[in-house]
């Protein structure tokens, strides 16, 4: 027999077995698109860009077989109608925040991040492990959709005005597009809150139609060009400090998916989550550096007004609660949760404080 044709029919033999032993997920499973409207800028390429990221991990998970097309506002639904559409049925999901449609019931703005609430860690860990995705699920139910956690921002801005804030009386009158709870508390206080989509924000400020605008942080906030019409910076965010943006799926086409595709989704929206907010802290800093030395005035919110905000946040809670069972239960939940989270990081961070001291000790 012939040594070198056998070694050959061998070799081509394992290399036969091995191509039926590989699985084709593309052939084996069916071949879905979706489209993804969103409410973001397509000029962001954090946030927008976050959208982008999870369709294409989702096709890559699925060797091409699951496919969605990603839009921007107004390419298919206006940035403030995304819910609306993925729950009718309109799409099959989008790309959004809940707290851009609290009016249809306030639990929804729990479900994005409520003033003076959690860090982006601790978001991370109530929607994971302390309960938060169980009770949002409920809130969401009623909209027609299955909401999953697919980014986060992590701490923002406290936005840009065309003049100093140097007391509460600098706050009456004062018309401020903000979104979320934010814009109520702030109502308490005399401000006259706006709610509008990113895209139409700069014309707005521009014009004069606002006196000030909050949106992100600085690495968005100067891409949509906002120092160019308003000097003052301010901190802290306190409105939201980890908001989260949910890839919001309608019902019925989640409940249709085959459960390798509905795994799939979860964790290319968990990637998404951490991606986004990653990508933010490398960003940022560089960034407002770059808007000071262009002439930026950064400014923190003085005390009285941050101390008259939190009481008036906890106030609005509570009228609010006292309308809404459903938000005063998941209310409860998540302070409590709050609570817990900042006691135990308090102690973790002196913790690591007495190490470092020790650890940076002259010898």
């Amino acid at each position: 027999m012939n040594r070198r044709r056998l070694i050959a029919s061998g070799a081509a033999g394992a290399a036969g077995a091995a191509t039926l032993a590989t699985p084709n997920l593309a052939s084996a499973q069916p071949r879905i698109r979706w489209r993804c409207p969103g409410s973001f800028p397509k000029s962001l390429d954090t946030l927008y860009g976050t959208q982008e990221y999870i369709a294409k991990r989702v096709s890559e998970m699925t060797d091409g077989a699951f496919q969605i097309q990603v839009f921007g506002p107004g390419e298919l639904v206006p940035a403030l109608q995304v819910l609306d559409a993925v729950g009718a049925g309109n799409v099959e999901c989008g790309f959004t925040s809940g707290y851009y449609y609290l009016g249809k019931d306030p639990s929804l703005a729990i479900v994005t991040c409520l003033p003076f609430g959690l860090s982006s860690r601790q978001h991370w860990a109530w929607l994971t492990h302390g309960g938060g995705r169980d009770l949002y699920a409920e809130v969401y139910r009623d909209q027609g959709v299955v909401g999953i956690p697919a980014g986060n921002t992590a701490a923002q801005m406290g936005g840009w005005f065309r003049k100093e804030i140097k007391s509460l009386d600098d706050l009456k009158g004062l018309k401020f597009r903000i979104a979320g709870f934010g814009g109520n508390v702030l109502s308490k206080l005399g401000v006259i809150a706006q709610q509008i989509g990113g895209p139409d924000i700069y014309p707005a400020l521009e014009r004069g139609v606002i006196d000030a605008a909050e949106w992100v942080g600085p690495y968005d906030d100067e891409k949509l060009g906002f120092n160019r019409v308003a000097q003052y910076y301010y901190y802290p965010g306190w409105w939201e400090y980890s908001p989260s943006i949910d890839l919001m799926v309608n019902a019925k086409a989640h409940d249709e998916l085959p459960a390798q595709y509905r795994a799939v989704l979860q964790a290319a929206c968990s990637e998404g989550w951490h991606w986004m907010a990653a990508r933010y802290d490398v960003l940022n800093p560089a960034a407002i550096r770059r808007l000071i030395a262009s002439g930026t005035q950064l400014r923190a919110f003085p005390r009285e007004v941050m101390q008259a905000c939190y009481r008036a946040s906890q106030e609005f809670y509570a009228e609010v609660g006292a309308q809404n069972p459903r938000f005063k239960r998941i209310h409860e939940k998540w302070d409590a949760f709050r609570i817990e989270q900042t006691q135990w990081l308090r102690v973790a961070e002196d913790s690591l404080g007495n190490f470092l001291a020790v650890a940076t000790a002259p010898r």
